[in-house]
């Protein structure tokens, strides 16, 4: 079998592979990711245990919202992507939570000062103002959220190389939610390994994570792949970074 055609296999097993939802199944024993010294999920699973009412923006398919043990009498989650919502609706239901389909960068549709908590992982982007608005006086926000740069090595091994990053910097994130009234009282920061063992986990991981190759598709961008491809053959599993941060803030 010669090298494009193994290519072609594995990317074509990756375009017929589900990515609804955000778990990560699929890339079982093909790639793997560095988690976060901090332990976001049992952070959030520790602060639900004392919460009234919460909120889990950007929720994706409700994954880590889900394993909570002990969730607050109000569990609420918005998700902006159709084909979560219902996923999300699903897995949601076995800590009675109800899920709110909302538009992109669209206010949150939920009365001043809803929420004692509000939580949210790998958020599209924060809106500080609202964010404030829906927290009550004394009221936490925990996000664990996506660093500048993240997985900069493979973006660049598809597009080439790239300006420096200018968004999602966590001082700017600092800066942001004081504007609006919040107190930052936790910032933390990780860089994580992640490999990938063969085109196929490139190109699902790429279907999914939308914004690491803006605009990405097979047709468009399938030299690059070969050429990765190629790579990945001589000289092993492709090796690129996670950029993350861990911002707590309270309302005064």
């Amino acid at each position: 079998m010669n090298a494009e055609r193994a290519a072609d296999e594995l990317i074509a097993e990756a375009l017929a592979a589900p990515v609804n939802g955000w778990g990560f199944d699929w890339l079982a024993g093909r790639a793997t990711e560095e988690r976060p010294p901090w332990g976001y999920a049992r952070l959030v699973a520790e602060r639900m245990a004392h919460a009234e009412a919460a909120l889990d923006v950007d929720t994706g398919g409700g994954e880590v919202l889900a394993e909570v043990p002990h969730p607050p009498k109000l569990l609420t989650a918005t998700e902006a992507w159709p084909p979560n919502v219902e996923v999300a609706r699903r897995t949601l239901r076995r800590v009675g939570a109800t899920v709110v389909a909302v538009a992109p960068d669209s206010a949150l549709p939920f009365r001043d000062a809803s929420f004692d908590l509000v939580v949210s992982r790998h958020p599209v982007r924060t809106d500080w103002a609202e964010t404030a608005r829906v927290l009550r006086p004394g009221g936490t926000y925990l996000s664990q959220q996506i660093g500048p740069g993240t997985m900069r090595e493979l973006s660049e091994a598809i597009l080439g190389p790239l300006p420096p990053p200018g968004q999602r910097h966590p001082e700017q994130a600092v800066a942001d939610a004081e504007a609006v009234g919040l107190r930052v009282v936790d910032l933390r920061r990780a860089t994580l390994r992640a490999t990938f063992a063969d085109i196929g986990a490139v190109v699902w991981f790429l279907r999914k994570v939308v914004w690491t190759v803006p605009g990405f598709t097979v047709e468009r961008h399938r030299a690059p792949l070969r050429d990765l491809h190629r790579r990945m053959a001589d000289e092993g599993p492709f090796v690129a970074h996670a950029q993350r941060f861990l911002i707590r803030a309270v309302r005064a």
